[in-house]
């Protein structure tokens, strides 16, 4: 029996919200509304967000809800419920700072925090109270769903109006600050763009280095197309040092150059400069930023033409590259890529555990979820979950 994600409504996740709100916080108001933002899937363009590459990723259906009502006294005060549970947290906004609180409340309140002293808005606190339906560990990125929901519910509560795409930018890059400095996750920013900008039927192309966001079509229905998420259920993290040790030799590279690594002419052969002693070391890893620029730069092409095929090849070497150079899959996500047939499928997120898509025909969804499914269990690996993805939209106000 395969092990399918379900998925609540807009109604049935606002209504959660609330009743979790009511039992969290019986001393508060009734919620000012109910927001939600979406986890991703980047389809291809993986670890090149802070390089100046592009990615292709699109909000997915999957979102995380936030019922939130304002205070006065300064004070954050957040439930989050979660496999079962519910998890509480309280901070007076004053003390958020850099490194704190670096837990999974840094992920709300560093968000408010960034967003406030980027005059993005103005807090006086907050009672939040979290529900979600976006896997966490996956690679889905439910921590930019955190953020965005908990950003455009703060930004709607003090402007009185939903963000617009300028307004939005921003609280990207405050949601960004919020990972990177507060949690001291080391993203860069693909996964907070798409839950932000993510338009149903659309995937985004996402440049990072004009920081242009392109809606374009993302129509594989037509050519009787799906997009299957395989989540290895493998442990994920990607605020243990892994991540940020391959962030670490590209930034080391950018700072010696004085650009980033798409600027620099024959970037492979600089980088062995830059530390002789791991000479082949940092080779690898630009080498792994230079051609998977160039295959998104490609799959965006393939893309517009509806080219599947090519599409779906680029999607292969991407895994390749993140197994061979990059160095940040794992046994299971190895093991769910094989399984899948190779063509079409490619780890998606950070690596070190999460999920594998594949873009695979209609009509060998069962098969392909019964042999990662089998593979898994042949390994001793974790059972598998599985989804069907489809394009949603970004962050907004649900109730």
């Amino acid at each position: 029996m395969l092990n399918w994600i379900d998925t609540r409504s807009d109604e049935q996740l606002a209504a959660a919200a609330r009743d979790l709100f009511a039992v969290a916080f019986p001393d508060s108001p009734a919620p000012g509304g109910v927001w939600a933002a979406p986890g991703r899937v980047n389809l291809i363009g993986e670890h090149i967000d802070y390089a100046g590459g592009a990615s292709i990723p699109f909000a997915l259906e999957q979102n995380t809800a936030v019922a939130v009502a304002p205070r006065t006294d300064g004070l954050l005060r957040i439930a989050s419920e979660y496999d079962g549970a519910v998890a509480h947290a309280s901070i007076p906004l004053a003390d958020v700072r850099p490194g704190h609180p670096s837990d999974w409340s840094g992920y709300v309140a560093g968000t408010v925090w960034a967003a406030t002293i980027a005059n993005a808005l103005t807090c006086s606190g907050l009672d939040i109270a979290i529900v979600s339906d976006v896997p966490v560990g996956s690679g889905l990125s439910s921590s930019a769903a955190l953020e965005c929901s908990t950003a455009v519910a703060a930004y709607e509560l003090c402007h009185g109006r939903a963000p617009d795409d300028t307004a939005r930018a921003q609280l990207a890059q405050a949601c960004i600050r919020a990972e990177n400095e507060v949690v001291g996750a080391s993203t860069g920013g693909l996964d907070q763009n798409a839950s932000l900008f993510g338009q149903r039927g659309k995937a985004l192309f996402l440049d990072f280095s004009t920081g242009a966001v392109e809606r374009v079509p993302f129509n594989i229905d037509a050519q009787d197309m799906v997009l299957l998420i395989a989540d290895t259920n493998a442990p994920h993290t990607l605020s243990d040092g892994q991540y940020a040790s391959r962030r670490g030799i590209i930034d080391a590279v950018q700072s010696a150059a004085g650009s980033t690594i798409r600027e620099i002419p024959d970037a492979e052969a600089f980088a062995a400069t830059v530390d002789p002693a791991a000479a082949e070391l940092y080779r690898r890893r630009v080498r792994h930023v230079v051609e998977e620029t160039n295959r998104t730069l490609a799959a965006g092409t393939a893309l517009a033409k509806a080219n599947l095929d090519e599409f779906r090849r680029l999607m292969r070497e991407s895994h390749v590259s993140l197994r061979d150079l990059y160095e940040v899959t794992t046994p299971e996500l190895d093991s769910a890529f094989t399984a899948a047939g190779e063509l079409g499928a490619r780890m998606t997120g950070g690596g070190f555990g999460g999920a594998v898509i594949a873009l695979i025909p209609r009509s060998a969804v069962e098969s392909t979820a019964q042999a990662i499914h089998d593979a898994a269990a042949y390994r001793s690996f974790p059972e598998p979950t599985f989804l069907v993805a489809r394009s949603g939209e970004g962050a907004r106000r649900l109730a």
